[in-house]
């Protein structure tokens, strides 16, 4: 039986987790945690096949843990309310990304998909994929009241904070309001050559 760790701030949404993957997918949840923080400390210590991770927490993002664990030998599956992560998420490598509320059909793709591949295709499309967006990554997904627009690298000047609003400033001399604070933006921008001047650009 996989055996498998959960990581979500919200009880309920654990608990109807652990629910679907004992009743529809024969996956064991051996431990879990409700916050970055206590699930760094998780992952140090216990071992598992596939790590179901939240993206929004209390004291962080699932992107701030992994950047603090070694994840090597797990596979992600983010389980999340919000649809405006999957690029970020795809950049870590995630096997899978899945929308609360959890339709079991995808659950049960997202653990089939586990089982089928081997462990050396697994290694090799991590590698595959951490290249590729090492080398390739052109366009970001900026979600905005009027949908969302995806924007080369190449073509944004500088970025500004507002509070809880982050414009992007474009070479063609639009701008875009997005409805995030400048702190996500931070993470995702500085490992593709942007850098932070000012705590508010």
């Amino acid at each position: 039986m996989l055996k498998s760790i959960i990581i979500d701030d919200e009880k309920a949404a654990r608990q109807i987790l652990k629910d679907f993957l004992d009743r529809y997918c024969d996956v064991e949840v051996i431990a879990e945690a409700d916050s970055v923080s206590s699930g760094v400390d998780l992952l140090r210590n216990a071992k598992a096949d596939i790590l179901f991770l939240d993206i929004e927490m209390q004291d962080g993002t699932g992107f701030d843990l992994l950047r603090k664990v070694d994840y090597s030998n797990l596979q992600v599956i983010f389980v999340t309310s919000h649809n405006d992560y999957a690029i970020e998420a795809f950049r870590f490598s995630a096997l899978d990304y899945i929308l609360k509320p959890i339709d079991p059909e995808d659950l049960m793709r997202a653990v089939e998909k586990y089982k089928t591949i081997s462990p050396d295709h697994l290694i090799k499309d991590k590698l595959d994929l951490l290249l590729a967006n090492q080398k390739q990554v052109e366009k970001i997904a900026l979600p905005s009241l009027d949908g969302i627009h995806f924007i080369k690298l190449k073509e944004i000047v500088r970025v500004e904070s507002d509070r809880n609003y982050t414009t992007f400033y474009l070479c063609d001399k639009s701008k875009l309001v997005i409805s995030k604070n400048l702190k996500e933006f931070d993470t995702l921008l500085s490992p593709l050559g942007f850098y932070r001047v000012h705590k508010s650009h």
